[in-house]
């Protein structure tokens, strides 16, 4: 028979009713065998995120939003503006927003650094019905309160723009309601601009569907943007549309569709590095995607823009060094591509641009000095363009330069008696030195080239 070993001399007794706990107690009293530590040094290829002071990490905040089964549950603005700022709050992450159609009454306002993303083909932001009423009182510039004569669908939290007759554009004021005493309403920015009764000063309950203004590296996707058009008034391009950004930096606009809105379907002012891909811009009162007011680097990309009530692509004011390939403009109300003010060193490669009211790409009149210098359009499809006969597929305006045309197929297949695009391409008399290379052109006029001397 074996005996047990010897117990330390060092060590306490047992009792014997603890002997047979003995093994388990040896194991709190007995040095531990130091375990090996895991090696949690930094691996070589570790950086600290441009602002912050922590590495790149790979779980991020994110929440579900919807009618159900999610973490933030409703069906407007307000449960889809909760998840937005609560990831934000948690210095950004991702937002899914389940199927269904959300009533909006005011923006979607993006946040830097949050990816929104819908469900595919499934989830609709709807515009509410607008309230419209005149001014009872000016609205003085930098006030931040306005009062209407008639204040029934104007509530609190709303989206609300004023403006008057010229106080358009960048003047018109975009904001929020918050606050109410009779017909007066306070809001969350100052006034833009004086707006006087004497020139109509209005308020209306409009606003874009999806927002970012002031923002960073923010992200929409896979929704679906109907503005109900037939229950609100205009608001212009420069300060809303179905999509909007507002110094909105690198964000990313994809797989989204912008229907029925009553101004432009996306636009974008002064935001640099945007990239809009896969998107659709359809039956908007004004223009289908609207880059515009220095917006640098933009990239466009496998868009559609149709039907629209002005021009499909529209490049404003000092878009540089933007690239605009594969896209399709067509059957809008005016041009298919408008090129203008100070929009030089732009690719425009392998679009379609096909039965629109007017010219297929038109280069707007502006001096040499504001003129859109050094465009290349290279293996577009420009054809069957213009409502009325001798229209052009290109027109050149104004005092641009160094313009170069390759390998483009401009044409009209429609039948004989029915065709309207008869010049392939207009060159007016200002126009600086225009390359041609490799274009097919099927026009009654091929090249209608108007300069005293050819360059």
């Amino acid at each position: 028979m074996r005996t047990a070993a010897p117990i330390a001399a060092d060590l306490p007794v047992l009792p014997s009713r603890l002997v047979r706990s003995a093994p388990l107690l040896l194991l709190l009293v007995l040095p531990l065998a130091a375990a090996e530590p895991g090696d949690f040094s930094p691996r070589p290829d570790e950086r600290q995120l441009p602002r912050a002071m922590h590495s790149k990490m790979a779980e991020r905040p994110a929440i579900t939003v919807g009618f159900n089964n999610a973490d933030i549950v409703g069906a407007d603005h307000r449960a889809l503006q909760a998840a937005v700022d609560y990831v934000a709050g948690l210095g950004g992450g991702a937002v899914r927003i389940g199927p269904g159609e959300f009533l909006m009454r005011d923006s979607l306002h993006l946040r830097s650094g949050v990816a929104v993303r819908g469900t595919p083909g499934q989830t609709v932001l709807r515009k509410a019905k607008a309230a419209v009423s005149p001014l009872a009182l000016d609205g003085d510039f930098g006030e931040e309160q306005f009062t209407v004569v008639h204040p029934d669908g104007f509530q609190v939290g709303d989206g609300v723009a004023i403006w008057d007759d010229s106080a358009g554009g960048f003047h018109t004021t975009i904001a929020r309601i918050t606050g109410r005493s009779g017909n007066t309403f306070s809001i969350d920015a100052p006034l833009n601009a004086d707006c006087l009764v004497t020139r109509h000063a209005q308020a209306a309950t409009v606003f874009p569907v999806v927002s970012g203004s002031q923002i960073d590296d923010a992200r929409i996707a896979d929704v679906i943007v109907d503005g109900n058009r037939p229950e609100n008034v205009s608001l212009n391009g420069c300060r809303g549309a179905g999509i909007y950004l507002y110094r909105g930096f690198g964000a990313v606009i994809e797989r989204c569709t912008v229907r029925n809105y009553h101004g432009d379907g996306i636009s974008f002012q002064q935001s640099n590095d945007v990239l809009v891909q896969d998107c659709v811009s359809e039956d908007n009162a004004a223009l289908g995607i609207h880059p515009g007011s220095g917006s640098q680097r933009p990239v466009v990309l496998r868009c559609i823009a149709r039907r629209n009530a002005q021009d499909g692509l529209f490049l404003c004011w000092r878009v540089r060094h933007g690239r605009f390939e594969n896209n399709i403009l067509e059957n809008n109300g005016r041009f298919g591509i408008s090129i203008g003010h100070k929009d030089s060193d732009n690719l425009l490669r392998e679009n379609q641009v096909r039965g629109n009211e007017q010219e297929g790409v038109y280069f707007r009149s502006e001096s040499l000095g504001m003129a859109p210098h050094r465009n290349r359009l290279e293996q577009n499809l420009i054809e069957n363009n213009g409502a009325k006969t001798n229209t052009a597929g290109i027109r050149i305006r104004g005092e641009p330069r160094d313009l170069l045309f390759r390998n483009n197929i401009i044409r009209d297949t429609r039948p004989p008696g029915s065709r309207t695009q008869t010049v392939g391409i207009r060159i007016e008399e200002s126009a600086g030195p225009v390359v041609l290379e490799s274009n097919r052109i099927d026009a009654q006029i091929p090249l209608d080239d108007q300069r005293s001397s050819k360059p």
